[in-house]
């Protein structure tokens, strides 16, 4: 069955297991490559991505795309890093002397 990419959007992901991920939300596309990289799930299921994350899934992890998106590989619980993408202390920086 040949699907539209904006077809894709709105269709609820499952893992290998029976587990709803979630929605797409998105499409991430390559376009130098022409292809499908991966789907975007916006509101994931908290049981699977810790803190409800976005995820990003790589399109090489689906299996079947009908009704419904059958992944063939997720992880069995994505979790978050502490720490690892904290921003900055946030600086104040001197205005500019009026002239």
């Amino acid at each position: 069955m040949l699907v539209e990419m904006t077809e894709l959007i709105g269709r609820q992901v499952y893992t290998q297991e029976g587990r709803l991920l979630g929605e797409v939300g998105n499409v991430v596309v390559d376009i130098e490559g022409s292809k499908i990289d991966g789907l975007f799930v916006a509101d994931p299921n908290p049981v699977l991505v810790e803190d409800s994350r976005p995820v990003n899934v790589p399109y090489r992890w689906v299996s079947a795309v009908n009704d419904v998106v059958i992944l063939k590989y997720f992880p069995k619980r994505v979790s978050v890093k502490r720490g690892a993408h904290a921003a900055a202390p946030a600086r104040e920086e001197e205005a500019p002397a009026a002239r």
